[in-house]
């Protein structure tokens, strides 16, 4: 039978319906995949433009807290308190858009733990005293409890400052006037950190959802406090990145208690407390820190001629208009509006200072770095990136470009002003250093590896090499340097404190020095050799320079 027509047909029709089904699975397999890339591109696409648009928040935010931090100061009593409000709210605004940033780098598996061993109980103590300002003006009583004063472990200062921040603040928003919240603190074999208020509580049915992203267990339109519902999902995901877990009691009308676990490992490098290294002054719980007298430069505007010349490279008219207003009395200021016009501008004017931000069209402040930083005619000058990109990374990436100062957005005033008189004071030192190189020079003592320092002795080479020729001047060097006689002039100053003409006279009084020191050549002999065509005004200049006449040197 199994050779008969109808046998052949029905296996035909087996090995058609088995054809048939693995196709179809393999369309099935083929369209699932291809749904699940579509949906990962997607999901990529949706986390680019949360993270771009955030961002973006921060560059208005720059303007809005700086405008109200310089009216304030300006403003009547009667101004101060809405000025006040403003600023208030402008970084409440900003802690919200810092949550929804390290909400994105958490899902987006971006952020890292940079832990380090250190007294976590001071730390959480400290962190505890920043919210009492806050507490006070509400008459709630803080505590803190622990079962230790010191307990060294390893610990991310940043993540279990926003964990436990989190916590706290919700513990103070909803917790009524007179009540209490508490820290405690249990070391052992894992570290349990727990806050407990004695508020009105969580109802049961809503524990289990209150760290899904935007819920918000009091959804009422009168509810007590203000919330957005990511700080809990933001403390979650935080808390599980560390390696620990976070759960929640509560009974309505009794308040609540946040408790979160963490594990005890002490394998990173052991660094003492240092408030300031943890806690910047911008936190925006803590009391703003009052400026030191005389850490600013001076009020008055100065002269022309005392001002440094800074080129601030910018692409929004409301960030420059405000940074002009702050720097215009200080520095002459002079504004670039991308990354590609920056660096124009930049080798055209040789500034003292740069100012740039790093999110632009055309280049971006990153690769303007590398490339001012990479060029002798520009390698001395302090640059400071000034942006939105507020990450970690972001900041490694653009020291690593050669910046002297990454400074995110929003940024205090006092700050920037105090870094930029730090940069200039640096720029000074340099001068001092390689005031006398010519003589050091000669002596081996600027280190190769120094950029500054191999441009100088490149020029003291090609100097040594000209030194019998007295028709050798500035534009000779600057030919043989391919540079422009603004250039040189500008990184000759901004190194040395002198001007090219000054650089190579000293050069040759330093060479003359040493040959009446050292040859049995006359005094008219040894200017001659090194480039001085009269005799009369080589004594001169050398007498000018040392204090006595070259003869008494050959003499010596």
């Amino acid at each position: 039978w199994y050779r008969t027509w109808w046998a052949y047909l029905l296996y035909a029709l087996a090995i058609g319906v088995l054809l048939f089904g693995i196709r179809r699975y393999d369309l099935r397999r083929q369209l699932a995949k291809a749904e699940a890339v579509r949906l990962q591109e997607l999901d990529a696409v949706k986390t680019r433009l949360y993270t771009n648009i955030t961002h973006e928040f921060r560059t208005p935010l720059t303007v809005i807290l700086g405008e109200a931090a310089q009216l304030e100061k300006q403003a009547g009593e009667k101004q101060k308190g809405g000025l006040a409000a403003i600023r208030r709210q402008g970084r409440q605004l900003l802690n919200l858009v810092n949550q929804m940033l390290d909400l994105a780098k958490v899902e987006a598996g971006s952020m890292r733990v940079n832990s380090i061993q250190n007294n976590v109980v001071l730390f959480l103590k400290y962190l505890l005293e920043s919210f009492h300002s806050l507490a006070d003006g509400r008459n709630i009583e803080l505590r803190f409890e622990t079962d230790t004063s010191e307990f060294w472990m390893d610990y991310d200062p940043d993540k279990l400052q926003k964990i436990v921040s989190n916590l706290l603040s919700n513990a103070v928003k909803f917790t009524p006037e007179k009540g209490r919240v508490t820290l405690r603190v249990q070391t052992g074999n894992r570290l349990v950190v727990q806050v407990g208020d004695t508020g009105k509580g969580i109802p049961p049915e809503k524990l289990p959802f209150i760290f899904d992203r935007f819920y918000q267990a009091d959804d009422s339109a009168t509810r007590q406090a203000e919330g957005t519902g990511i700080g809990l999902t933001l403390t979650k995901e935080l808390v599980q990145l560390l390696g620990g877990r976070i759960g929640v009691e509560s009974r309505p009308g009794e308040g609540a208690t946040f408790t979160v676990t963490l594990p005890v490992t002490r394998m990173a490098e052991r660094r003492e407390f240092e408030p300031e290294d943890f806690f910047p002054e911008n936190l925006e719980i803590a009391p703003e820190a009052e400026t030191l007298p005389g850490a600013l430069p001076a009020d008055k505007p100065r002269s022309a001629a005392d001002r440094s010349r800074l080129l601030l490279v910018e692409d929004n008219p409301d960030v420059v208009r405000y940074m002009a207003s702050l720097l215009a009395a200080d520095y002459q200021v002079y504004q670039a509006p991308n990354g590609k016009e920056g660096l124009k501008s930049a080798l055209r004017l040789v500034p003292d200072i740069i100012i740039s931000d790093v999110m632009m069209p055309e280049m971006d402040g990153f690769e303007l770095c590398r490339i001012l930083k990479s060029d002798e005619r520009t390698s001395h000058i302090p640059i400071i990136l000034l942006t939105a990109k507020a990450d970690h990374a972001s900041k490694i990436e653009g020291l690593t470009r050669g910046a002297d100062v990454y400074l995110p957005k929003p940024f205090e005033r006092d700050e920037l002003l105090v870094r930029l008189e730090k940069l200039i004071e640096l720029r000074r030192r340099l001068q001092e250093r390689y005031a006398d190189f010519a003589h050091s020079a000669k002596n081996g003592q600027p280190e190769a590896s120094d950029p500054e320092a191999q441009f100088l002795q490149k020029v003291v080479r090609i100097v040594e090499a000209q030194i019998g020729d007295e028709n050798f001047d500035m534009p000779q060097l600057c030919r043989a340097l391919h540079m422009s006689r603004s250039n040189l002039f500008r990184k000759l100053k901004a190194l040395t404190g002198k001007s090219a003409t000054d650089f190579i006279r000293t050069f040759r009084l330093e060479k003359a020095k040493e040959l009446l020191e050292t040859t049995d050549m006359n005094v008219t002999e040894v200017g001659y050799a090194v480039g001085f065509g009269s005799p009369n005004y080589f004594s001169r200049v050398f007498q000018e320079a040392y204090g006595v006449a070259p003869s008494a040197v050959r003499k010596g």
